[in-house]
């Protein structure tokens, strides 16, 4: 079986210079207008998962972005990489577990789970190959140009190849475990993503048995990548691969057999969880158990070096159970994603992004101060252009404060070293009354979270794992303090996780408002988070899984009833992801009546816009930059009489029924207008980063136009907001 003449085939039809991939988004139905009267149509709809794949082709335009520092073009490669890792560990596994036990499409395409596996081989094989084109034709030449350099064995010096050998003798040969396979050694279980090679042998080992094959796993303990001593580098930045380390001195684990060949590969294991919560008496125990067992799923991809023989390919795929269109060939290090610890190992500030410092507000400088703040007016701020100080030292403030009685938060990934963690704790010890909800189902985060939560329970927190059945996903702050013989509630909601490392990465909305039904609101949810009452009366806000989506769908449908009226209405609305169908057949019809609806969607967007007779007036865009946006933000209404939501919940099904969720409104008309500007109209101002969904499920990357003969100036939503909160601040 020629494995590599058949899984490369297919060009890239993007370039450098622009990236248009035409398509019908996957459904494999063609467009039809004359279909336009039944908007549940399959072919009106996109396939989440191809959806998502287009997501990581503009992540993988970035690294090729001239725009763009060499440096970060390199961590967007990666990023695009490790992307795809999930992508199969998740959704591929998903989708084979459901083909396997012949399951049916769901999503509004209808598309079944292995037609939509056979397109995501088309569609991921090509991505892979165009990944390993970006890094040899573009990335690494680059950086060669920058004295940044790989060198390849063969042009090691004799003082390199004297370093790489004792570097060998001390630092790997002591924790390389190699593996003979016969048949009493089969082939060993290897872990999810590990890098590992199999080696051809030929000879008689010390105890009189034929050698053919060995495995010998690359320790996850070192660094995947090891700087070349200055004194061996010509004034090069050299550094060498642990693969490459590994496969030159291999043959030192095997003294007196051949070595014919060393191959790396690497296997995709599924990682998702599979829990019954109502079938478990606890909840963290189960957990245990099955990330104990999650680097040990199902193998759903074999990665190897392309220098891999057929037969050896042939041997790999058998014993993890997969195909030939599981099967992914690198043009280069199978481990991709690891080349991100090179942007901080160089000291290269020229080849990075410009540092910046968020701004961190006054009130910050002491938290006690936002107590009284609060009292005039609410406070917005935004992620990552202003600090999360702001939301720390208030909290740390209320752990101190002798008229502070009770605290209460959501914890859904908050990173093991948190000061928001630490506060939490420090108001515990100084007795107040301190409940914290901790999501354990976190998808990656589950162990994390478990110590964490033990870490606040030996503290005296009462910790509550939420509701069975629901991930909580809110991120929202509760502090509750006697003023003057009453009690006031303090409401912190962010779009965000309680993260200082993602507030700085990540662009997220946060409000902090006493504001009396909202801080109401926010109290129920938490008796009902913690309790075992029935649905909270919420008066203000969106709550799912209960009545967001309705209320959702009777904004759209208020804005289509004043265009038939002939009345100016508008639909403003970002989020990460967008696909769930009675929302989107909603603003099919919004749009048919003649409401303008503005989307700013960063990832998978299963509507169609300007469709004819379905989406004329519906325009989506994706914006792709140096922060990761993140804020969900919910406007009705056309200028001057806006509703405005910021939430923690994407137009998902899994959002609006699978969740608890919040979405507050923004009720000071100054901060509405900020809301909207910065968060909505700022980005479809952008001719440097903005993509524009087609009708065809493609994407169009939106350029600056010309003026008068010259290209007119490039506008960045991002930078934009940088500049104006350095100048601001």
């Amino acid at each position: 079986m020629a494995h590599k003449k058949t899984i490369n085939k297919g060009g890239s039809n993007y370039s450098t210079a622009d990236y248009n991939l035409v398509s019908n988004g996957g459904t494999g139905t063609p467009l039809n207008p004359e279909r336009a009267a039944n908007l549940q149509h399959p072919s009106l709809y996109i396939n989440r998962e191809l959806s998502l794949l287009e997501f990581n082709r503009r992540v993988l335009f970035m690294a090729q972005d001239k725009q763009v520092p060499l440096l970060q073009r390199l961590r967007y490669l990666c990023i695009c990489s490790d992307n795809l890792d999930e992508f199969f560990e998740i959704r591929v596994a998903g989708l084979r577990k459901q083909r396997d036990s012949y399951g049916r499409g769901t999503g509004p395409d209808q598309l079944g789970p292995a037609e939509q596996l056979q397109q995501i081989d088309a569609v991921a094989h090509q991505l892979v190959q165009q990944q390993y084109t970006v890094l040899n034709e573009e990335l690494f030449p680059a950086l060669v140009a920058q004295q940044i350099v790989f060198p390849p064995v063969a042009e090691w010096s004799k003082k390199v190849r004297t370093w790489a050998s004792r570097f060998f003798d001390a630092e790997l040969f002591p924790v390389l475990s190699p593996m003979g396979l016969d048949p009493l050694h089969p082939f060993p279980q290897l872990t999810n993503k590990s890098l590992n090679f199999i080696v051809s042998l030929r000879g008689t080992d010390a105890f009189g048995r034929e050698a053919s094959r060995a495995v010998v796993r690359a320790p996850r303990s070192l660094p995947r990548i090891i700087p070349v001593p200055m004194e061996f580098s010509n004034g090069q930045s050299q550094f060498v691969l642990l693969s490459t380390m590994i496969e030159r001195n291999i043959g030192r684990l095997f003294p007196g057999l051949e070595t014919r060949g060393v191959y790396q590969f690497r296997v995709t294991r599924n990682s998702d969880l599979y829990l019954a919560d109502d079938d478990v008496a606890d909840l963290r125990l189960a957990l245990r158990d099955e990330l104990n067992a999650r680097d040990y799923g199902s193998a759903v991809r074999l990665e190897v070096g392309e220098d891999c023989p057929d037969a050896v390919i042939q041997f790999l795929l058998n014993q993890f159970g997969l195909d030939s269109q599981d099967l992914y060939v690198c043009n280069g290090p199978v481990n991709l994603g690891r080349l991100a610890k090179l942007p901080d190992m160089l000291d290269r500030s020229e080849l990075k992004y410009d540092s910046f410092t968020p701004v961190t507000s006054v009130a910050a400088q002491s938290g006690g101060k936002l107590f009284s703040a609060l009292k005039k007016r609410d406070l917005l701020l935004h992620y990552p252009y202003q600090s999360s100080q702001t939301v720390i030292a208030f909290l740390q403030a209320a752990a101190c404060d002798h008229k502070v009685l009770a605290i209460k938060q959501t914890l859904y990934r908050t990173g093991q070293e948190s000061l928001y963690v630490d506060a939490l704790i420090e108001a515990a010890r100084n007795g107040k009354d301190v409940t914290v909800v901790i999501e354990l189902r976190a998808r990656f985060d589950e162990d994390a979270n478990m110590k964490i939560a033990s870490r606040l329970q030996r503290a005296g927190v009462q910790v509550v794992f939420g509701v069975v059945g629901f991930k909580s996903h809110a991120k929202i702050l509760l502090i509750v303090r006697r003023e003057k013989g009453r009690m006031v509630r303090y409401v912190h909601i962010g779009t965000g996780n309680y993260h200082e490392g993602n507030s700085e990465r990540y662009t997220d909305l946060n409000l902090l408002t006493r504001n009396k039904r909202i801080t109401g609101d926010i109290q129920k949810i938490f008796n009902q988070l913690s309790g075992l009452g029935k649905v909270a009366n919420v008066k203000s806000i969106l709550h799912s899984p209960f009545n967001m989506h309705r209320k959702v769908i009777k904004l759209i449908q208020k804005q289509t009833e004043r265009a038939k009226q002939g009345k100016p209405a508008l639909i403003r609305a970002r989020m990460n992801s967008l696909n769930e169908p009675q929302i989107i057949e909603q603003l099919y019809r919004a749009s048919n009546a003649g409401v303008k609806v503005r989307l700013l969607v960063r990832g998978i967007c299963a509507l169609r816009p300007a469709v004819a007779g379905v989406s004329e007036n519906i325009q989506v865009i994706s914006v792709i930059g140096r922060f990761l946006e993140h804020s969900r933000v919910y406007a009705f209404g056309a200028e001057g009489e806006e509703e405005v939501y910021i939430s923690s919940a994407d137009w998902m099904p899994r959002n609006m029924f699978h969740r608890v969720e919040v979405a507050v409104p923004v009720l000071d008309a100054g901060l509405r207008a900020t809301v909207l500007e910065e968060s909505i109209d700022c980005y479809f101002r952008d001719n440097c980063f903005a993509w524009q969904l087609l009708a065809d499920g493609s994407y169009k990357r939106v350029r600056a136009a010309q003026e008068n003969g010259a290209m007119a100036q490039g506008v960045s939503a991002q930078s934009t907001l940088q500049a104006h909160y350095v100048s601001a601040g």
